[in-house]
């Protein structure tokens, strides 16, 4: 008789929405069928798109002969977490001439995540009790609360940030969530390009923003996961970390360069530290490293050579930001095109929203039962938020999407309400 497996009882985990609206798009057999939600920038193809100038820098660090595949110090790659620290805050940045501004390199901006969760697990001080709530916007990207609950985190709470009568972001409700946030709260917050409705907050919101937080004595940890996707230009898109910066916060930020150098599967990330003084972020740095020895011992080398070879090179760096303008420009054009087949269709509804908001995502307002009809009759794959990632949306399908949100928008969908 076979012995009981010690997993036994262990059940089956439940697949993430994005993991289940992928299953059932590879099951269906339409022609027409059309995938409207992932966290990568897709080329006409339907591919993840891997940078003309990335596979040139490639190819040029493989045939380098003084290449070695050592491990990398626990911190990472210290030339990566300069330049990733330059590209967020500015090569001129007080903080980092101060020296109390700097990074730990991470596995991807999830791994930036964790390890910024885990440092405000373990030394966020809070009257004595470690780490208070965090807050997420809601909508969120899917796997951040995850990432923070793994490490410990169990007060999760949720600002304001979608307005769904507006269809875009409004600042007054994320105000009042604020001003009634208990002091010292930690408020996640998405620098740009925000996941997953592309809804950007203005230049003076963030300064309402800011003011809030300050007098409040809430705690900064944001999200670059895309720097330069959102407006074309990396400095633009950190316009709101540098000006928090700029008023003294300190705070965290996760960084990634996954989808910006098409360095997907090489899990690049930084996690930057901004602190009061630089003997705080080297005690910081030190207990970050501690945790990096349990969470993965060492990260990676490749994609972080390349980054840094990148961000050091005039030449290529241009090069790099001609590709993320351009980048930027088709993500425009996929909005307007479909902005405009809507409008030629005849729906009843302003669809501006779909063009004013940034980045790869786009929230278009389909209520749950709009986005049941899309996917049960139509054959289009998207979340029940309605959010979507425009790059999805390719030439081939563009026509079957508009048609389709039209037929949403417009038909009598009595059986796919609860």
């Amino acid at each position: 008789m076979a012995a009981l497996s010690s997993f036994a009882d262990t059940p089956t985990a439940q697949p993430s929405e994005e993991d289940r609206l992928s299953l059932a798009f590879l099951k269906d057999r339409s022609t027409e069928k059309a995938l409207l939600w992932c966290t990568e920038y897709l080329n006409e193809e339907g591919h993840g798109s891997l940078l003309p100038m990335t596979r040139k820098v490639m190819l040029q660090i493989c045939s380098d002969p003084t290449l070695t595949l050592d491990y990398l110090p626990t911190l990472g790659l210290p030339e990566f977490t300069r330049s990733a620290t330059e590209l967020a805050l500015g090569r001129d940045s007080p903080a980092i001439r101060e020296n109390r501004a700097g990074g730990v390199q991470t596995l991807g901006g999830t791994g930036a995540i964790r390890l910024g969760a885990e440092l405000l697990q373990h030394w966020y001080n809070v009257g004595g009790a470690r780490c208070g709530p965090v807050y997420l916007s809601s909508p969120s990207g899917g796997s951040v609360a995850a990432t923070l609950q793994g490490a410990g985190i169990s007060d999760i709470r949720s600002y304001r940030y979608w307005d769904p009568d507006k269809k875009g972001f409004s600042v007054e409700p994320l105000l009042e969530d604020l001003e009634v946030a208990p002091e010292q709260s930690v408020i996640v917050l998405y620098a740009s390009a925000h996941c997953p409705t592309g809804a950007e907050p203005s230049q003076s919101d963030w300064k309402q923003i800011a003011e809030v937080m300050r007098r409040r004595r809430l705690f900064p940890f944001f999200l670059l996961p895309s720097q330069g996707l959102c407006w074309g230009d990396p400095a633009q898109d950190a316009w709101s970390l540098r000006y928090f910066v700029s008023l003294g916060f300190e705070l965290l930020c996760a960084q990634s360069f996954s989808t910006n150098f098409g360095l997907y599967s090489d899990r690049v990330g930084s996690l930057l530290l901004v602190l009061k003084h630089s003997s705080l972020l080297l005690a910081v740095q030190s207990q970050a490293a501690s945790l990096v020895h349990a969470l993965w011992s060492r990260p990676p080398g490749g994609g972080a050579r390349l980054v840094t070879m990148v961000l050091n090179n005039p030449a290529l760096l241009a090069e790099w930001k001609e590709g993320l303008r351009v980048m930027v420009e088709r993500g425009m054009l996929i909005r307007e095109k479909l902005k405009e087949r809507l409008r030629m269709l005849g729906i009843p509804e302003f669809w501006d929203h779909v063009t004013q908001q940034r980045g790869l995502y786009c929230c278009t307002g389909l209520t749950e039962e709009q986005v049941q009809f899309l996917v049960m009759t139509c054959h289009v794959y998207l979340p029940a938020s309605g959010c979507v990632n425009v790059t999805a949306i390719s030439g081939r399908t563009l026509d079957h999407v508009a048609e389709s949100i039209y037929l949403a928008v417009t038909s009598d969908l009595q059986e796919y309400r609860h």
